[in-house]
């Protein structure tokens, strides 16, 4: 492909409203331009990138044994209403009404569709085990869209959905497919790890993420993982133990004493004030559970697992009270809320707090706390674990190793649905005895869009981009440093159809532009191999192969250069 007839508009300087490296990179070099929040174009280069991860994908997939088709994106509201997804999945999801007012969704996912498309479909256990799959846009309308294609409002997955008659046979899918997945994922170039994860509101018995692991601000969340044994998870679905026996610590004489502590709201303000350490205090955490006001007890200075919490009260919504409801519910303001005396609230506490000794609350008046405080003062209604585990604590799986944190990013994921969406949607087979069951589900994620941005943030210098070569928008980028010259031009074009050819792909620079523009566009665009063409080399029969990771340059003679250039890219 020649420059000139392709479209990269390239830019000099960073965009001021990238934050992460690779959104700063994809915009900079070409591969996307915004549209609006969250919505981009992607451009030639990018084309080409999300074609290859496509094929990779699909070629891995097929080879497991599932099978390609396409549903449709825009879904009716009745088959997410009949799962119970219509108010999970609530404001997330992109929804509109048609001219005769009927609801309808921009499909985010398809369980719903793949499960009404064989409830008609199937009938017998002698029609399973069956898998399939797609690769199409979807949409969510994500509240902070950010970071790029990272977490954006369209987006481009392949999603696939198993189908067998048990739990044996839903084990040997996901299996499956986790397998596909550390092939496909290995191909496009990256250290992955698989981690457990929370079903959300997928639903079923269990999950894991399959993360890109990266040094850079760009990974969107932590992952804690043991060194001595197999166990990984999130940080929302991470536990690990640090419960220590009852404290030895003598109750104190003088118990639940009024102590005012003006303006002081903040962990760190009241600990100062009060001269003692952050494990001392119990913070009191009010959230709207689906409407109703719950208080959530953590040491001070633990941090609160919000999806813990959702999942233990088994709400839908759950979210910070608003200062109103805090005073409604208090009598005080903001940072001064406590459990002692508080009325009609249901209380969960981390268990953490059972073995605390004489320490310090909100006393639900503004300006004051209490010192002296222990667990039998107040009415808990619920231990529950709620509280996110932290790197150096102990594994919860070995019980010897301590947990180490890794940033990541997410780029695909695998559930045991079971049959939640198979009972609810009628999705049922006849088995050898003639009695009739719900078939026993799997759902199969990877972000093909999150994939290429999560190279680029894996991958790249200070100059730009460094693709890993499966993925790269081109195999080759030929420079030629004067196109005006006609024997670097015909030098450039003789390489340049030697290696198409031998079937690579080729990007050629035949701008009438500067060297340092050339070099610095090549550089920033990550073309994996550079093959520079100037006067100086061509009067001593040489060109130059450059490597984009860590620049490495070759001098090679011109006759054997296409020759050579293959070696180094089959070898990089």
């Amino acid at each position: 492909m020649l420059w000139s007839k392709t479209f990269i508009p390239t830019l000099r300087d960073d965009p001021t409203d990238a934050v992460i490296a690779s959104h700063r990179l994809l915009l900079r070099a070409g591969y996307i331009r915004q549209l609006t929040a969250g919505v981009y174009n992607y451009l030639p280069l990018m084309q080409n990138v999300i074609h290859r991860i496509e094929k990779i994908v699909r070629e891995e997939m097929n080879d497991s044994g599932a099978v390609e088709i396409t549903m449709p994106v825009l879904h009716p509201a009745e088959i997410w209403q009949k799962s119970g997804r219509w108010e999970v999945v609530g404001r997330e999801q992109m929804r509109m009404k048609d001219r005769h007012l009927r609801d309808l969704v921009l499909g985010g996912t398809h369980e719903e569709v793949i499960t009404s498309l064989l409830a008609g479909e199937l009938q017998s256990y002698r029609q399973v085990p069956l898998n399939l799959y797609q690769i199409q846009v979807k949409f969510r309308d994500e509240k902070r869209p950010r970071f790029g294609l990272m977490r954006g409002r369209e987006f481009i997955m392949k999603d696939a959905y198993s189908f067998d008659v048990d739990i044996e046979g839903l084990k040997i899918a996901y299996n499956k497919m986790a397998d596909a997945y550390f092939k496909i994922f290995r191909r496009c170039g990256f250290d992955i790890k698989m981690v457990e994860s929370d079903v959300g509101a997928m639903g079923g018995t269990g999950a894991h993420e399959f993360m890109v692991l990266v040094e850079t601000a760009g990974g969107e969340e932590v992952i804690l993982a043991c060194p001595r044994c197999e166990y990984s998870a999130n940080v929302e679905k991470a536990t690990s133990l640090v419960m220590a026996d009852e404290s030895a610590e003598e109750i104190q004489p003088k118990k639940n004493e009024m102590v005012y502590t003006p303006g002081m709201k903040t962990v760190e303000e009241v600990t100062a004030f009060l001269r003692v350490g952050p494990e001392q205090l119990v913070k009191t955490l009010l959230y709207q559970a689906d409407g109703e006001t719950v208080a959530a007890l953590i040491r001070g200075d633990r941090d609160i697992n919000e999806i813990k919490l959702k999942n233990h009260l088994r709400c839908i919504e759950l979210e910070m009270s608003p200062p109103e409801k805090v005073i409604r519910a208090t009598g005080a303001a903001v940072g001064f809320a406590g459990p002692v005396g508080l009325k009609g609230i249901r209380i969960v506490a981390d268990p953490e707090i059972r073995s605390m000794r004489n320490f310090v609350v909100g006393a639900n008046k503004d300006d004051t706390h209490i010192v002296g405080v222990n667990p039998g003062d107040f009415q808990v209604s619920e231990y529950s674990e709620i509280r996110k585990a932290e790197a150096g604590e102990i594994c919860p799986h070995c019980n010897q190793g301590r947990l180490e944190a890794y940033s990541g990013i997410e780029v695909g994921n695998i559930f045991k649905l079971g049959t939640k969406y198979s009972e609810a949607l009628g999705a049922r087979y006849i088995d050898a005895d003639g009695n009739e069951n719900p078939f026993v589900m799997g759902s199969y994620g990877i972000g093909v869009t999150r994939t290429a941005q999560a190279a680029v943030e894996a991958f790249h210098d200070d100059k730009g981009i460094i693709w890993p070569k499966a993925i790269a928008p081109y195999d080759f980028h030929l420079v030629p440093l004067n196109i005006t010259d006609d024997e670097q031009k015909a030098v450039a074009f003789e390489i340049y159809e030697g290696l198409r050819e031998k079937g690579y792909t080729v990007l050629i620079d035949d701008r009438d532009e500067r060297p340092g523009v050339k070099f610095n566009d090549a550089d920033l665009v990550g073309v994996p191999i550079r093959i520079s063409i100037g006067s100086r080399g061509l009067k001593e029969g040489v060109i130059e192969v450059v490597r984009r990771r860590g620049l490495e340059v070759e001098k090679v003679p011109v006759k054997e250069a296409v020759k050579r250039a293959v070696e180094i890219w089959e070898n990089l």
